[in-house]
């Protein structure tokens, strides 16, 4: 379908909704007659078209930008004595940067099969620890962008990925989706806490949970994101809570001169070759962790798209050299992001049954208006809003994917030990620890490893677990051993 049958492209396939009982019937029929190209130009209407249902991930995505990578630029802000100011503008950057050079030109139009490159949340608590350990934003971004290109080149992504069960990977999304559920209930009723009206928290969390539970019966969860922070500014808004609008409209200064100057911007100058040093074990880390993360997105669209549409599910492989890429030119400009496959775009556009290239489009455009206009800041990184819009949007679903890939006992089997393994370290180990152990046939289904060539089954998981295992411990982050890297 690249070119060769011109009644076999999109435009000849396509069909009006007119034609089709239904709208998900309208919408499976595109997933499977959509034949993105890689690295060649994709028009829309020709090879793609928009849908309504493509406003809700880019809706989802926008908000998400902002929370996440505010929160990044907030974690190096904090140690480095920087303050509120320079978080706003350095997100604001950052946003510009990731919507016109990569997210409109290659999701939208060069590489449709790679997924946005957004923000890598997990990496977040690690980072006070990073600038301790005497490392600089610059030294660590260009080093996670060089590793994770040269892993997506190597097609070493995809290797990875298939080095890991259904069993493991979803365990890890049930890990990963209750963590972050009980983090962002916590963190609702301490902001309410704040101005003692605790209540508001449970009124929110609560209202969400009708809300969703309503959603899912009438097949609409792909409005969860818009619609439940909606919901969750209205209540607080209706029972008091604080709230000011403080960011005005403007361009964020776009000098990387001005980024890493001695006495402006982060105010730390040019890295030398002992913060490269210092950042080293944490970047390794960074991008080891981007296989479960990437995989758990593409085993996403897999559950809720048709069958015959695997020419539309995300290239893991692609998203490494995209994500990449944009890692080196976005810290080389002056950003603060640390890039990972993009969650809140992708979870709520395989939800709503759409590709990636439509949605991507409106996403880059809509973080161009949040970013000159910077009153939306101000709304999408409001506690209520934001906690609401990652609940719905990313950690339940993730539970609700967890839960379907592991219903049979064999990947339950290996779900508990990820679980079990996560808690005592961080997911990185847990997914290293368990997917060793599945692999050599310990746990999980048996006949899997036996299938499996000694490279495939033992080798690579082993050097996988013993360098991770490796880095964590010289980095302090396994429980009793004091750092010594």
């Amino acid at each position: 379908m690249d070119g060769g049958n011109p009644r076999s492209s999109y435009e000849a396939l396509h069909k009006p909704q007119s034609e089709f009982a239904t709208r998900e019937e309208y919408l499976e029929h595109e997933l499977t007659i959509m034949a993105p190209k890689r690295w060649r130009p994709n028009l829309p209407f020709k090879d793609y078209r928009f849908e309504f249902e493509d406003l809700v991930p880019a809706i989802a995505a926008t908000i998400g930008k902002i929370v996440m990578v505010a929160a990044v630029a907030g974690a190096f802000a904090i140690p480095l004595g920087l303050d509120n100011a320079f978080v706003i503008e350095n997100a604001r950057f950052e946003m510009l940067i990731a919507a016109v050079l990569f997210v409109i030109l290659i999701n939208g139009f060069f590489n449709p099969t790679a997924n946005l490159a957004g923000t890598h949340g997990p990496l977040i608590p690690l980072i006070p620890l990073i600038v301790a350990a005497g490392g600089h934003p610059m030294a660590f971004g260009i080093m996670v962008g060089v590793l994770g290109f040269m892993l997506g080149v190597s097609k070493g992504g995809s290797l990875l990925a298939k080095l890991t069960s259904k069993g493991v990977c979803g365990g890890l999304l049930l890990y990963l989706g209750f963590v972050g559920i009980t983090g962002q209930v916590k963190a609702l009723y301490t902001w309410a806490g704040g101005f003692d009206k605790a209540y508001i928290a449970f009124v929110i969390v609560f209202a969400t949970i009708l809300m969703y539970a309503y959603l899912e019966h009438v097949r609409l969860r792909w409005l969860a994101i818009p619609l439940g922070a909606l919901l969750a500014a209205i209540i607080a808004f209706a029972l008091g809570a604080p709230f000011e609008f403080k960011t005005e409209p403007g361009i964020p200064n776009l000098s990387p001169a001005y980024w890493w100057g001695e006495n402006t911007g982060w105010q730390l100058g040019l890295p030398d070759f002992q913060n490269f040093l210092a950042v080293a074990p944490f970047a390794v880390l960074a991008v080891a962790m981007w296989s479960p993360d990437f995989l758990g997105h593409k085993v996403f669209q897999e559950l809720n798209y048709p069958k015959r549409s695997e020419k539309v599910l995300m290239n893991i492989d692609d998203t490494m050299i995209v994500a990449g890429a944009r890692q080196v030119v976005g810290t080389a400009l002056g950003g603060g992001n640390l890039t990972s496959s993009w969650g809140t775009y992708m979870i709520p556009a395989a939800i709503a049954k759409r590709p990636i290239p439509a949605g991507a489009v409106l996403t880059g455009l809509f973080c161009v208006i949040a970013a000159l206009w910077g009153y939306p800041m101000d709304l999408a990184v409001w506690r209520p809003v934001l906690s609401v819009a990652l609940l719905v949007g990313v950690f339940v679903p993730l539970l609700e994917a967890g839960m379907q890939m592991t219903r049979e006992g064999k990947t339950s089997q290996s779900a508990a030990v990820v679980i079990f393994s996560s808690t005592l370290v961080n997911p990185a180990f847990g997914w290293s620890l368990t997917m060793l152990l599945d692999n050599l046939g310990l746990i999980g289904d048996k006949e899997r490893g036996q299938e499996m060539g000694h490279m495939h089954r033992w080798v690579i998981p082993t050097i996988v677990f013993v360098l991770l295992t490796g880095i964590l411990a010289g980095i302090g982050q396994i429980p009793g051993i004091p750092a010594f890297l």
